[in-house]
């Protein structure tokens, strides 16, 4: 018994004390293996959030110009006269009109006269006596028209219809053209006559191209001004390029106008928008640019369209003529 003891004990397994280093290799490359398709998917998901993130903010800045051509120019020829000065409501006649026959020309004083200029239409008092006249002479303190009707001091003067011209019509001397988009009016609904130009730049690649967008008040009648030219300021869209052809290989400008006749006179009726723009940077994959191309068709000045229509119903003095300092500032600088 004692000898069978004594074998059992000799025989028994002893324990082990750690990995072989076979298995500590097999071990060591199933891991570097999984941590290659982790790295090789963070790879992947910087690429994409790379290109995502890129062309996030190209299309951010497309839709942000897009959207403000498309309210600028739907705002296009609004005519407006400016608020007066508190407490008034209305920009009112402060010199009575006589009756006159045959009617001639009369000099009056008005409450204000900002924002008026020669050949303006401006409709006088309220009721019967109501009538429009036109502008031949204003100043500081008033402005000189034709009377049909008498007038007491202190009817309202306001003023209605709107400018044919508030998309300058590409017939035009000086107007707008395929890189220049020229408008003007009460663009922003405060009774202040604004003339803007949208200049479109285009580049290439390797040095993209700008949208600018010049706006600056419309000068009072008679008064001097600079038109500035475009500087890195008024840049609303970066990375401009030259616009792909069309189907039949013609180039696509970046504007092109809708236009119509009432008489002899032109109306630019709708605007279409073409836009192509290439990311800031670099694809992270890729290593190339991407390019998107964005497209506005239709876009009506709904005022200019009113006037088109006025003048088609023969109420020509609710067309309103372009402003002396308008056609002052069409030039380029």
């Amino acid at each position: 018994m004692l000898l069978l003891e004594r074998h059992r004990n000799v025989s028994a397994p002893r324990g082990q004390g750690g990995f072989t280093l076979i298995e500590m290799l097999i071990a060591m490359m199933i891991l570097l293996g999984v941590a290659g398709i982790v790295m090789s998917g963070m790879v992947q998901m910087m690429f994409v959030q790379g290109s995502v993130a890129n062309r996030s903010e190209m299309h951010s800045s497309v839709r942000s110009a897009t959207e403000l051509l498309e309210q600028e120019i739907g705002q296009a020829g609004r005519v407006s006269l400016p608020p007066p000065p508190s407490p008034a409501t209305n920009v009112t006649m402060t010199t009575a009109v006589p009756l006159s026959n045959p009617p001639v020309p009369f000099t009056v004083t008005a409450s204000s006269t900002v924002g008026m200029f020669n050949g303006e239409y401006l409709v006088i008092d309220a009721g019967a006596p109501q009538e429009t006249v036109q502008i031949s002479f204003v100043s500081g303190a008033g402005f000189t028209a034709t009377f049909t009707n008498s007038h007491a001091s202190g009817v309202p003067i306001t003023v209605q219809g709107a400018f044919r011209t508030g998309i300058v019509p590409p017939d035009m001397a000086d107007g707008s053209t395929g890189d220049t988009l020229k408008l003007y009016g009460d663009i922003n609904g405060d009774g202040n006559m604004v003339y803007i130009e949208y200049t479109c730049v285009a580049g290439t690649t390797a040095v993209p191209g700008y949208l600018y967008r010049n706006v600056m008040p419309v000068p009072a009648e008679g008064a001097g001004f600079v038109k500035p030219g475009v500087n890195p300021s008024m840049v609303v869209l970066n990375d401009i390029l030259p616009n792909p052809p069309d189907l039949s290989g013609n180039p696509v400008n970046c504007f092109t106008y809708q236009t119509n006749t009432a008489g002899t006179k032109t109306y630019v009726l709708n605007v279409a928008v073409t836009l192509t723009v290439q990311t800031p940077m670099q694809d992270p994959k890729t290593h190339i640019f991407q390019t998107e191309t964005k497209a506005l068709l239709n876009v009506s000045p709904r005022n200019v369209f009113q006037a088109w229509e006025l003048a088609g119903a023969n109420a020509t003095n609710r067309v309103q003529p372009i402003p002396s300092s308008v056609m002052l500032l069409l030039p380029l600088p």
